[in-house]
């Protein structure tokens, strides 16, 4: 059997407080004891582990990544990707990952504290009373694509309006100004940022918006695709359509499909994420690559830098891009 802490006590002839202080805070200890405690450690091929370390600074080194969205699940493609970043950040870091959604944490018969959690990071619509709780327990918190006004919380998300102006320019570069947009239901603050990125970069190329080449629609393939119907129908239908998410572009490349419209001879469509669906559809779908990897590891980052007190930045923008393919 492995060598424990309190091997090294009995061994050594001091206390598992004294053990423990000896591995992550030597300077602390006396040369003497020191010496003894090192010298058992060596006889019983003892190495101190993540709870004896946890045991000797009062911290447990768990942090938990809960997904903050509607219906979600932990196999939500976008959270997923942020949640391997995470995983692999905390790892390098010696930290416990605990994944969860937030409603299943909130359904769950232990709290934040019960669960030794010292930190979290929210991905997505966080409700303001989950937040309130985490700081009234003094348990540190990190947002991820979302930003909560009135909470002083570092957060972590996309540059938004950056992609939406790659898009715009690309189609532009295409020759389309006719450009309309269907904005999904994804979540308030992404659905917000996205469209009013929109309307400024249309403005700032000096084109004007039609208000009925603007429609909002649920966030599945078929909502946008009778949403998109809908436009394409017209007689002054746009040359160009700007999904609020790759699932949404996917409808509209449906409804151009049953309208026997040519893409992107005749319709030129733009999706947002760059999501696994963007090769599983024909033809495929161009669309602005949102770095999930990017924005997890800086989660980790910023939640990392509150545990030890350290200065953080209140909002870190990740730059997006743009993966050109053949739907434009």
């Amino acid at each position: 059997m492995n060598a424990t802490i309190y091997d090294v006590s009995r061994l050594s002839g001091v206390s598992i407080a004294t053990v423990s202080r000896t591995f992550s805070n030597p300077d602390r200890v006396r040369d003497a004891t020191r010496q003894k405690v090192f010298e058992a450690a060596e006889i019983l091929h003892y190495s101190p582990n993540a709870i004896a370390r946890a045991m000797a600074r009062q911290r447990t080194d768990k942090i938990a990544f809960l997904i903050c969205k509607r219906d979600a699940t932990i196999l939500d493609e976008f959270y997923a990707r942020i949640c391997e970043s995470i995983m692999r950040r905390a790892i390098r870091s010696d930290r416990q990952l605990v994944i969860s959604t937030a409603a299943d944490w909130a359904q769950a018969a232990g709290t934040a504290q019960n669960k030794q959690v010292e930190g979290v990071i929210l991905g997505g619509s966080a409700q303001a009373d989950m937040v309130s709780e985490f700081q009234r327990k003094h348990i540190a918190v990190v947002l991820v694509n979302h930003r909560m006004p009135g909470f002083d919380i570092p957060c972590v998300v996309s540059d938004e309006y950056g992609g939406m102006r790659l898009a715009v320019g690309h189609l532009l570069q295409r020759g389309r100004r006719d450009i309309a947009m269907i904005a999904g239901r994804i979540s308030p603050y992404i659905t917000g940022e996205r469209y009013n990125a929109f309307l400024r970069v249309m403005g700032e190329y000096g084109l004007e918006t039609d208000a009925r080449h603007i429609r909002m629609c649920d966030p599945t393939v078929e909502s946008a695709a009778q949403t998109a119907l809908e436009l394409l129908s017209r007689k002054d239908r746009p040359a160009a359509i700007l999904g609020g998410n790759d699932v949404v572009a996917a409808g509209v490349l449906k409804a151009a499909h049953r309208l026997g419209l040519r893409v992107p001879e005749e319709l030129s469509v733009v999706g947002f994420d760059d999501s696994t669906v963007c090769g599983m559809v024909e033809p495929e779908l161009t669309s602005v690559h949102i770095d999930c990897r990017r924005i997890g590891e800086l989660g980790v980052d910023r939640l990392h830098a509150l545990l030890n007190g350290e200065d953080c930045p209140q909002v870190t923008v990740v730059p997006a891009g743009l993966r050109v393919r053949g739907s434009t």
